[in-house]
C-alpha cells in the first residue's frame, strides 16, 4: 500500500509539473505577442520554443480567444484578453478611486498622470489619464516597468516619506521627468504611487517645484478616500 501511494504521489507531481511547463510556454507565446504581431518563425525565435510547440500552443490559445490571426496570417493577441483586462481592473478597488483623481491631476498639471502598484520586482501601471498635448508621456495600462529607476519606483520601494513627493529627471527615459507620491492604505502602508510625467521642455529639470504640490494633494486625497472605505 505504501509503495502504491508513493507511485500515485510521484505521478500526481509529475503531471502537475508538466501542466505548469505548458503554462510557462504558453506565456512565452503571449509575451512575444505583447510586443506586436508575430509570424510563426518570429514566435519560434523569440520564445526559444520548437516550431511544432510554438505552433501547437498558438493554435490552442487561438481556440480559447487569447490569440487571433491578422489578415496577413500573423498571430496577434486575442480579443478575449480585453475582457480579462477589464475584469482584472474591476477587481482592483484602487482603480475606481484613482480615475477621477488622475483626471484632476492631469487637468491641473497638463501632463499625463499614472497610477502604479508594485508586483514583485516590477511596477505595473493600472490607471492612466493622458495629457492632451501632442508631445506627451505615454504609459499604457498594464505596462510593467522597472523597480530600479523612476520616481514611482523610489516611492514604491518605501524610500520616500509618505507625505513627500519625489522627482526624477531622465532617470528612466531620456528627455522625460516625473514626480510621484505615495498612496497609503488604512494601516499607513504604501499601496500605490501616483505620478505625473512629461517632457523636460515643459516639466523643467526641477519638476517637483512645479508639480509636487498637486501630486501630493492628490495622493493625500486618495489615501483619505481609501481610509474611509
Amino acid at each position: 500500500m505504501s509503495f502504491s501511494l508513493c507511485e500515485t504521489t510521484i505521478s500526481f507531481v509529475a503531471s502537475n509539473v508538466g501542466r505548469v511547463g505548458v503554462i510557462d510556454k504558453a506565456l512565452l507565446v503571449l509575451g512575444s505577442l505583447e510586443q506586436g504581431p508575430r509570424s510563426l518563425a518570429e514566435l519560434v525565435e523569440e520564445s526559444g520554443l520548437s516550431r511544432a510547440t510554438a505552433h501547437r500552443l498558438a493554435v490552442a490559445l487561438e481556440g480559447h480567444g487569447l490569440v487571433r490571426r491578422g489578415p496577413d496570417g500573423r498571430f496577434l493577441l486575442g480579443y478575449r484578453l480585453l475582457s480579462f483586462g477589464r475584469a482584472a481592473a474591476s477587481q482592483i478597488p484602487l482603480v475606481d478611486v484613482a480615475q477621477p483623481h488622475l483626471v484632476r491631476l492631469r487637468d491641473e498639471t497638463g501632463e499625463s498622470a499614472q497610477l502604479y502598484v508594485r508586483d514583485g520586482d516590477e511596477r505595473v501601471c493600472v490607471a492612466v489619464a493622458e495629457s492632451q498635448y501632442g508631445l506627451r508621456t505615454i504609459v499604457s495600462v498594464g505596462s510593467r516597468l522597472t523597480m530600479e529607476r523612476g520616481s514611482a519606483a523610489n516611492v514604491l520601494r518605501g524610500e520616500v516619506p509618505a507625505a513627500a513627493s519625489h522627482a526624477s529627471v531622465e532617470e528612466r527615459e531620456p528627455g522625460v521627468a516625473s514626480v510621484s507620491a505615495a498612496i497609503t492604505g488604512p494601516g499607513g502602508e504604501i499601496v500605490a504611487a501616483v505620478s505625473v510625467s512629461g517632457p523636460i521642455d515643459r516639466t523643467t529639470r526641477q519638476p517637483d517645484l512645479r508639480y509636487g504640490p498637486a501630486v501630493r494633494a492628490v495622493a493625500a486625497a486618495m489615501s483619505a478616500e481609501l481610509g474611509a472605505r
